[in-house]
């Protein structure tokens, strides 16, 4: 383990300065809570303006924190806030608010909310919007516009982001009458968070903000075409549960539909009533204990073997707030081939969307595991419950010779996977992991054991590098008390670290994991497997002419920690692994960075190369299972 010159690692960190410890405490003892605030605001008030109104609504939805930066089209809205007891975080770039809006959501269930101005502020939360909406989290985005009068002159400052974001937002609005401030702002946390859950933008023109108007609460609500259907039809269910029934080889398709649904008390009901396996998506890490001895792990592109296996052999799958995406699929249609399938979705649009269901049940996934659940129970009261002991001798057989596991570096560099397990285990079940994009995220994925709902943040749908940092000072500010470990890639920690200094100045003592392996690493194993080689600009370290990384550091990352406000500590070797993990857990007044500089040829395996059909799957590279004759 080594540190900077300075010496940092020996400090005495309780001794850091007053303000970033002050703003730590107050981010711990915050006692205040959002109803009391929601009650206080829901008061009439007339002859306020838009923007007080907005701060008012903002309030009245319980809203705890907002993070954002001003600008001059939201300017107005700043002003009452300045007087609000609704905490607003100032980060360092918009994208950094959006991300945090969504870890915060992801971490506490609540709507994230995040705000910023016109044209390129608003534009820099396309991105998060378009991430919170792949994965279905519950965002309210608040933007400034230029004037109503001005809107579609090119002003200065101007987008129409309204249209931009339609595609990637469950709803927008853009408010034209400071009147309806409350009535939208009440619509858009709605929206965002029932029926399948998704960002919604409200814009709202700068004269909106600076005019007269009353205020009033509750609202009425005015979404006429907005009747998400939560409750299962019954005929259904119980055609599902004879499906089940009569099932040999059932698979439970677990995806994060059923986190969203917080129906994972149901979900460990279904499994332990019916004794199927079950697999979790890279969504729904956390629904189903890693612990159980039914959970198979995760299936997809870099699931294990038996996860993966299990869903191309099975005759039932039954998929719980999952949708068939490609990376579990792989080729659609040699996808399952032999199974009949439950499809259980809240959304009805992804039912039947990439695979025909037998059974679709359009639903929230608490009420149709519940109902599932009552039905199979009075059943197997009856002595109708299936032998599944030839199916899990199967699957236990493909267990016990295809575990997941990984080859250290031959140089002796440090192993990626290696860090990512000890920091697992060292931290715990209880504490929040976010990763970024790539291959830190799959081992992330593959090597914490998570036990816990709500323990696992990542961006799954779009796969948004920059996402761990801010995602996970959201999720420390909505759970203080929770460890919170962000997981990133070099690569991805250079996109998005500024936000440190906001969580230093800001009192959010997040623990950042870098694993540094000097490349763009997934984009340089696909080269590696697939471009013979030709590693076309995914090099990050400085390098020498024969290709060895040069002696300086670019960034230091451990000096670039320091320099935001950080603890900067830095790990090579195996010995000091435990050690630098277990001093980065001590310390709690302030952001850790852990800089791991690993091996630059690691990679990612099992792995079912994009396109291709799981029955395809490489256990290692070059190392295909073989099942054997006889077997299903």
């Amino acid at each position: 383990m080594t540190t900077t010159p300075s010496e940092h690692a020996s400090r005495d960190h309780t001794a850091r300065d007053a303000a970033t410890r002050e703003a730590a405490a107050a981010l711990t003892g915050v006692e205040t809570t959002a109803r009391s605030i929601a009650e206080a605001a829901a008061e009439p008030a007339t002859g306020i303006t838009g923007a007080q109104s907005l701060v008012r609504s903002l309030e009245a939805v319980g809203v705890e924190v907002i993070f954002g930066i001003p600008g001059g089209a939201i300017l107005p809205a700043y002003d009452p806030l300045f007087d609000s007891r609704v905490r607003h975080v100032l980060v360092r770039h918009e994208q950094g608010a959006g991300h945090a809006a969504t870890g915060y959501a992801q971490a506490t269930g609540k709507v994230g909310v995040c705000m910023a101005t016109s044209g390129p502020g608003a534009t820099n939360l396309v991105t998060p919007l378009a991430d919170a909406h792949m994965d279905s989290v519950p965002v309210v985005a608040i933007t400034g516009q230029v004037p109503s009068a001005a809107i579609g002159t090119d002003a200065f400052q101007e987008a129409d982001i309204r249209g931009i974001t339609m595609p990637v937002t469950k709803h927008n609005f853009l408010v034209t009458d400071a009147r309806e401030i409350p009535q939208r702002i009440a619509e858009a946390f709605h929206l965002a968070s029932t029926g399948r859950p998704g960002p919604v933008l409200v814009d709202i023109p700068k004269d909106v903000l600076q005019a007269t108007t009353d205020f009033s609460w509750p609202p009425r609500l005015d979404l006429p075409g907005y009747k998400p259907t939560t409750r299962p039809h019954g005929k259904q269910v119980r055609e599902a549960a004879a499906m089940i029934a009569g099932a040999r080889r059932p698979v439970l398709y677990v995806g994060g539909g059923v986190l969203k649904a917080g129906a994972t008390d149901e979900l460990a009901e279904l499994a332990e009533l019916t004794g199927a396996p079950v697999v979790t998506t890279l969504m729904a890490r956390g629904a189903f204990p890693d612990s159980h001895p039914q959970n198979l792990g995760m299936p997809g592109m870099h699931g294990n073997v038996t996860a993966v296996t299990a869903l191309q052999k099975a005759d039932l799958l039954v998929a719980l707030g999952a949708r068939f995406d490609d990376r579990v699929t792989g080729d659609l249609a040699s996808f399952a081939p032999g199974a009949l399938v439950v499809h259980a979705d809240i959304d009805p649009a992804e039912i039947g969307k990439n695979r025909k269901a037998d059974v679709p049940i359009v639903g929230d996934a608490k009420e149709t595991i519940a109902q599932l659940v009552e039905i199979l129970r009075s059943e197997r009261g009856a002595g109708e419950a299936p032998d599944l002991s030839a199916w899990w001798a199967q699957l236990d057989e493909w267990r016990r010779r295809y575990p997941l596991g990984y080859d250290w570096p031959e140089d002796g560099s440090l192993s990626p996977q290696y860090v990512i397990e000890r920091l697992g285990a060292i931290a715990g079940p209880d504490a929040i992991y976010a990763a970024g994009v790539g291959q830190h995220q799959m081992w992330a994925a593959q090597f914490v054991k998570y036990e816990k709902p709500g323990t696992w943040l990542n961006s799954g749908g779009l796969g948004t590098m920059g996402y761990a940092v801010p995602a996970a000072m959201g999720a420390k500010y909505g759970r203080p008390d929770t460890t919170v470990w962000a997981i990133d890639g070099d690569g991805c920690f250079q996109m998005t670290n500024q936000e440190l200094a906001t969580c230093a100045m800001e009192g959010i003592p997040v623990k950042v994991a870098v694993i540094n392996n000097g490349n763009l690493g997934m984009v340089r194993q696909w080269q590696t497997l697939f471009y013979e080689g030709r590693y076309s600009n995914t090099k990050l370290h400085a390098r020498n002419a024969d290709g060895t990384p040069k002696a300086v550091r670019i960034p230091d990352f451990v000096l670039l920690a320091e320099a935001l406000g950080c603890v900067g500590l830095r790990c090579e070797s195996k010995d000091d692994v435990d050690a630098v993990i277990e001093k980065a857990m001590s310390i709690n007044d302030a952001p850790v960075v852990i800089d791991f500089v690993v091996g630059h040829d690691a990679q990612v395996w099992p792995m079912v190369a994009a396109g291709a059909s799981n029955d395809d799957i490489l256990a290692a590279r070059g190392l295909r299972p073989v099942f054997g004759d006889g077997q299903v």
